[in-house]
């Protein structure tokens, strides 16, 4: 596919995307919001002393939020497969 925008033409191939439902992303962003929650748990006194106790609990909401994204995302692709399911027949 080409554009033409003023005197410049633009070549754009036809790709695929990588990941078009968005578990796998998800899925790595829970892990890494559940890694820092980990990492952070052994310094629970010192980030309480500190008054940044709140990173912690960011951490564990970031995890819990993606848990429930990650449940969306496959839901999501439950029904487009089905829906391409139904296309095909």
């Amino acid at each position: 596919m080409k554009h033409e925008i003023g005197n410049r033409t633009y070549i754009v191939a036809d790709v695929e995307p990588l990941d078009v439902d968005g578990v796998r992303t998800v899925e790595v962003g829970s892990a890494l919001w559940l890694l820092g929650f980990l990492a952070l748990l052994p310094f629970y006194g010192r980030l309480e002393g500190d008054g940044n106790l709140w990173w912690l609990w960011t951490c564990l909401a970031g995890f819990g939020l993606g848990l429930c994204g990650l449940e969306y995302c496959r839901r999501r692709r439950r029904a487009r497969a089905e829906l391409a399911a139904d296309t095909d027949e």
